[in-house]
């Protein structure tokens, strides 16, 4: 047997000492002849499907040992220890395993190879757990690192690495890591000046900051094992940096907690933070620079309020008043231009404070400081800038220019690819990842291989070999699919991929459609619209399991939409002749035909031999199928404490029509459950589902969707997708919208802002719904204000400024505080919307109770804005 045979069978015994043994007896020929072979061997063996790939991951730490022994230089092992398909080992141990086989390898290419890995090293992303389990060599080229002395290139991701590995030892062993720490000298410095370093300095903060990597810093400042300055001077540094809030917060505090003196406070270095730095670097500055106030002069005094009030957080607009006003005029008067922005916000009580500090220190003022005020002051209310007028001398009047509304677009869809024309087509399109969800793009695929298995079966059988070989397990193993991975029995691309391989290997298909019946599964938790999904992608199955074709799909979209043209549709019942149709396929065809249909098409329906051919006519006679009914109320759920309570939540019920049955009215029957609501992760595939039937689908999409709107999930593209779809739009669409408008993510809601733009570009918005909806989905909690404002504004902008005011008149009213009640916090800038939104669409009539609001004395937002709006709409 030769070498390199023997080698690989060893690597396949699993032993890892009889491996070592064995390499340590290698000559250098023998080494050369494996590390020719090594590379191409496992790339192949990487590439000979799933069971491969498995026993590969399995055999990595072998593997590694084998490369690290037998490769000739330092970048040859570098490159095979960083191959992705020996990353799955335990970093630590690995490390111990690969060291022990180097130790006969020269040091200087020992210290090569470390810098080596160093450089390769690269950031992690995720949760703190999953950045520490991402870690690769990092354990590996920090011992190579500490036992050669090696000076390591700069590399953010060995230095947040380090962190990451102490914080680890540190949760998992309870004790100090740091003070003996080998490479804690050389990281210090560096540790202010790399990305990514931040989770990992704070992690297990909630047990006590003497638990974390920052609190051991601190401790060790207070023994002189880590010099204090270098810490102050390191934090500093970091802040100058312009880091975002997330990576400034633990030094931010860290600088806290070593509590230095004022003389210790950099304070020309704190005043350059201000301009840019972020939330937490901002706080810490403005109260450390108020601390050490008698250390500012006249200049940097200025120089800090200046940057306070050119920052875009109102808050700190309000500390630069606040600071201007406190100071004594003399030192007052030297910052005075620094209220000239202040002059320009739409917050009227700040505004006022200003105008207030600014007159009182107009006396002590300089010429080119009041000269700014006067031309700071032409935007002020007529007020307002009387009173600077008075104290700085005469200030010019502009009137404001006529703002032109935008014009009114919607976003288009994407159009359709064309069918495909060949099994290589077909081949490739599987091969692909099907990863998210575009439900033409399964369509397409499901169309294609009904078509063509049809055509030549044998043909797709063999143009599909290559597919299965890679995507299924061989032997197969039905019960590896059936109980070990998730969702095999209800994910769409699960469901297409077993299409497939019914096509392929029916017998396969048989045994795992028969062991998931078998398997003692939880009923299925997914709502009606996706159950009925997965039904037509069971029923193809089913067609191929049984040796069986059918020429063509009757419901396979020939619009973006979902739609089905119904000539189309007519036409393809009549390639099928007398063979009855997939049920579920037909009903679906049923489903998706558009809201008006060419009478003449009856005629040609009526010529269809098959029943289902009869029941086409009939529904074409009937102008298509009809409107379930659609319910909406308001309702209270004591939820699991883990579901975002609201004070009542928006529901809509569903009701099939009479004469409805089966799965039409499965489909069309829903009603709010109480305890546990349901969930999809598939709702993309709804709109296309019944795209002519869009309350339907609403209401559907509005007992799932809720669930979603504080986390990452990015669903509201369903909401996007309802509007582009037919069929009444009422108060179940509107409430959908409004659940979108409320997403946590601004990407998210803007989704639900291309809706609105979308249907009121269709003139299919219902406005007064969608503002009914807001006021009550606002007042219940359900979703919050400041969120459901800022897409108002968006689509104001947009060019739906009539529609937004036609919201707005509904849910204003509810919105409004009653007697004795306390206003809602940012109504304020609703009704700011609200102006603009009427001064554009020129309205003019009543609110009820929004008079009483404006003549109340006050200079909040909320009554400066209802005093405006009612000027508006008064005319």
């Amino acid at each position: 047997m030769n070498v390199v045979q023997e080698l690989l069978d060893r690597i396949e015994a699993g032993s890892v000492a009889n491996l070592v043994t064995y390499l340590n007896g290698l000559g250098d020929d023998d080494k050369r002849a494996v590390a020719r072979y090594l590379p191409a061997h496992l790339g192949e063996r990487w590439r000979s499907g799933f069971e491969a790939e498995r026993r590969v991951r399995e055999l990595a730490p072998l593997y590694r040992l084998v490369g690290a022994v037998c490769l000739g230089g330092a970048e040859q092992v570098a490159s095979w220890l960083n191959r992705r398909e020996l990353r799955w080992v335990e970093p630590e141990a690995d490390a111990a395993r690969v060291m022990s086989v180097l130790s006969d390898r020269p040091e200087t290419w020992r210290r090569d190879l470390a810098v080596r890995l160093v450089q390769r090293l690269g950031p992690t992303t995720g949760s703190t757990w999953r950045r520490i389990q991402a870690l690769g060599n990092w354990d590996l080229a920090a011992a190579l690192v500490i036992e050669t002395g090696a000076e390591p290139p700069e590399n953010d991701a060995f230095v947040s690495g380090w962190v990451l590995r102490k914080a680890e030892r540190q949760r998992m062993n309870r004790n100090q890591v740091l003070a003996d720490d080998r490479l804690l000298d050389h990281m210090l410095p560096r540790l202010f000046q790399a990305q990514g370093v931040a989770d990992g300095l704070t992690w297990d903060q909630e047990w006590g900051e003497d638990r974390t990597i920052l609190g051991q810093l601190v401790a060790m400042a207070g023994t002189g094992r880590v010099p204090r300055q270098v810490l102050l001077d390191g934090c500093a540094s970091r802040f100058l940096t312009g880091v975002d809030a997330a990576e400034a917060a633990p030094f931010v505090a860290l600088w806290r907690q070593l509590e230095p003196e004022v003389t210790e406070v950099p304070v020309a270095d704190f005043v350059r933070m201000l301009p840019s730095g972020s939330s937490p670097v901002m706080q810490l500055a403005l109260e450390e620079l108020q601390r050490a106030e008698s250390a500012l002069d006249g200049e940097l005094f200025a120089e800090a309020v200046q940057a306070l009030a050119y920052r875009p957080e109102k808050k700190y607009m309000a500390a630069a008043v606040k600071w201007i006003a406190a100071a004594s005029p003399s030192r007052g008067a030297l910052a005075v231009a620094a209220l000239a922005p202040v002059f320009d916000v739409d917050t009227p009580s700040l505004r006022e404070r200003a105008v207030r500090v600014a007159v009182k220190l107009a006396p002590h003022t300089a010429e080119p400081d009041r000269e700014a005020i006067r031309e700071a002051a032409v935007g002020l209310p007529a007020d307002l800038r009387e009173r600077v007028a008075t104290a700085f001398g005469a200030v010019e009047e502009i009137q404001p220019e006529a703002v032109a509304a935008a014009t009114l677009t919607a976003t288009p869809l994407p159009t359709l690819a064309p069918p495909m024309a060949s099994v290589e087509e077909l081949a490739a399109e599987l091969a692909a990842p099907l990863w998210p969800e575009v439900p033409a793009q399964f369509e397409r695929i499901l169309a294609a291989l009904v078509r063509l298995t049809h055509q030549d079966r044998d043909a797709v059988v063999a143009g599909l070999q290559s597919w299965w070989q890679t995507n299924w397990r061989h032997p197969f193993d039905a019960h590896t699919y059936a109980h070990g991975i998730s969702g095999s029995d209800e994910d769409i691309r699960f469901l297409l991929a077993r299409c497939a391989l019914a096509v392929v290997s029916p017998a396969d298909s048989r045994v795992l459609t028969a062991t998931l019946n078998e398997s003692n599964r939880w009923p299925s938790s997914e709502p009606a619209p996706q159950r009925f999904v997965q039904r037509r992608f069971r029923e193809v199955m089913s067609l191929f399991e049984r040796g069986e074709s059918i020429p063509v799909l009757l419901a396979t979209p020939t619009s973006p939409t979902g739609h089905v043209d119904a000539s189309t549709l007519v036409a393809r019942m009549e390639e099928l002749g007398d063979t009855e149709p997939l049920e579920s396929d037909f009903l679906q065809a049923l489903l998706r035909l558009p809201r008006h249909i060419d009478p003449g098409l009856v005629v040609r329906a009526e010529k269809l031999p098959s029943q289902a051919g009869q029941r086409l006519a009939a529904c074409l006679r009937d102008g298509g199928l009809p409107e379930p009914i659609v319910t909406w109320e308001l309702l209270a759920f004591d939820r699991p404490e883990y579901y975002q309570e609201s004070l009542q939540e928006a529901h809509a019920s569903l009701t099939p029509p009479e004469g409805v049955s089966g799965q039409l009215a499965e489909l069309w029957t829903l009603n709010p459950k109480p305890d546990y609501p349901p969930f999809s992760r598939h709702m993309v595939w709804w709109p296309p589902t019944m795209p002519s039937h869009r309350e339907a689908v609403a209401a559907h999409i509005l007992a799932c969707l809720p669930w979603v709107m504080d986390s990452t999930d990015g669903q509201v593209q369903v909401v996007a997708a309802l509007a582009h779809t037919g069929g009444p739009a009422g108060i179940a669409t509107a409430s959908t919208i409004v659940i979108g408008m409320g997403h946590q993510l601004p990407a998210q809601r803007a989704l639900a802002a291309d809706a609105i733009t979308t249907l009121a570009a269709y003139a299919d918005l219902p406005a007064a719904d969608l503002g009914r909806a807001v006021g009550h989905m606002v007042r219940g909690d359900q979703v919050k204000l400041n969120r459901v404002t800022g897409v108002f504004d968006e689509v104001t902008s947009a060019g739906a400024h009539t529609e937004v005011w036609s919201a707005l008149a509904e849910a204003i009213p509810l919105l409004l505080p009653g007697p004795g009640e306390k206003a809602r916090a940012g109504l304020g800038e609703l009704l700011k919307v609200a102006v603009r939104a009427a001064e554009l669409a020129g309205a003019r009539g009543e609110i009820p109770r929004l008079g009483d609001l404006a003549e109340r004395k006050g200079s909040s937002q909320l009554l400066h804005q209802a005093r405006r709006l009612y000027g508006v709409i008064a005319g």
